[in-house]
């Protein structure tokens, strides 16, 4: 498994690197998204947009309480981000998506940065 997630990443940080250098930064999330996504299936990645996720607490059941952005292959979670720094919040709001939908691994991705090195951050649950 942790080999199937270390090439996941991998396609996914190759195509975040070339999307950047193509189109740069200060695009919408949104915008980063859908062109992500398709650069995914065309690589032959199952992919995910926009996924509903419940929360249940106490015994009650919260639909759609909140949206992955996209979800790769049903085990690598993305969250995409335009902003212009990444702080803690945006790490611990994907762990907690991790944790809701046990999933092991995501990736933070900030397309506003300078280069997308700086803006990749890889969160385990």
């Amino acid at each position: 498994m942790v080999e199937e997630l270390n090439r996941l990443s991998g396609i996914v940080i190759d195509e975040c690197v070339r999307i950047h250098r193509e189109l740069g930064p200060g695009l919408l999330e949104s915008v980063y998204e859908i062109v992500l996504a398709g650069a995914l299936e065309r690589r032959g990645l199952r992919v995910e947009r926009q996924v509903q996720v419940d929360i249940f607490y106490d015994g009650l059941r919260f639909p759609s309480a909140f949206r992955i952005d996209l979800r790769i292959e049903g085990v690598l979670v993305l969250e995409i981000k335009s902003v212009e720094r990444l702080v803690n919040l945006h790490a611990k709001q994907l762990l907690t998506y991790l944790r809701l939908t046990d999933s092991p691994l995501g990736l933070l991705l900030n397309f506003s940065g300078e280069t997308m090195k700086e803006g990749i951050r890889r969160v385990a649950n």
